[in-house]
């Protein structure tokens, strides 16, 4: 068998107990769900399994590395769409972000309530050290493009690539406290008080993106109310 053929083999049937986890991780929870689980989903021996992921942490890290890779799949291509300016092709793309995480809103939220425990806090920071650069170069040309329209203005576009990126991963950190926080009774408020907490978020966020980017006010839209709305029902 050639190495390729090898190499497409061990991918599939990773990607397959992958599938199977984050059935799993609907149906049962993280916490709650053990590898025998998967197991015995796939009527696979430990060995076999351990061929693929050497523990459930790493099968966890593996589940939010493949979701991070299908979202870049989705939102990528909009920023290296040459017909587009580049404010389009920012706005397209939060908001494909934002409708994404919403069109999947459980399976998002099955892994906030793991993904921000304390124990995952080096391998949430490796892993978005790991997208910052995958992304990085999309934003960066965009960035550069928004200069050269005279639609943005920093003398630092490397840099404003990584403020916004570190931007964005704030807001959603805000949103999953208050979320997170409502669900475990830590954050005792009515769903419009967590709307109001939320909008002003998104709106301090998003003004500190203009100034970062050197956008006009107003420009940019990172979530309009309605997307809002959806975690706070």
């Amino acid at each position: 068998m050639s190495r390729v053929k090898v190499e497409e083999e061990y991918a599939a049937r990773r990607n397959e107990i992958l599938d199977v986890t984050r059935k799993l991780v609907y149906t049962k929870g993280y916490e709650q769900m053990s590898i025998q689980d998967i197991l015995d989903a796939m009527k696979i021996s430990k060995g076999a399994f351990y061929h693929y992921f050497d523990s459930k942490p790493a099968l966890l890290e593996a589940l939010i590395d493949r979701l991070g890779e299908e979202a870049e799949a989705t939102f990528l291509p909009l920023l290296n769409d040459p017909a587009l300016p580049a404010l389009e092709k920012l706005c397209r793309y939060f908001d494909t972000a934002v409708q994404w995480k919403a069109s999947q809103k459980d399976y998002m939220l099955a892994l906030a309530r793991i993904w921000y425990s304390d124990e995952n806090a080096i391998t949430r920071d490796k892993l978005f050290t790991k997208m910052l650069k995958r992304v990085a170069p999309a934003f960066t040309q965009v960035i550069q493009q928004g200069v050269r329209e005279g639609t943005l203005s920093t003398a630092f576009p490397e840099q404003a690539t990584e403020i916004t990126l570190y931007l964005i991963l704030g807001l959603g950190n805000k949103f999953s406290e208050i979320i997170l926080g409502h669900e475990d009774g830590t954050i005792d408020l009515s769903a419009e008080e967590r709307f109001n907490i939320m909008q002003k978020a998104v709106a301090a966020y998003t003004e500190a993106m203009e100034r970062v980017l050197g956008a006009s006010a107003g420009s940019i839209q990172l979530m309009d109310d309605d997307s809002i709305r959806v975690w706070t029902d």
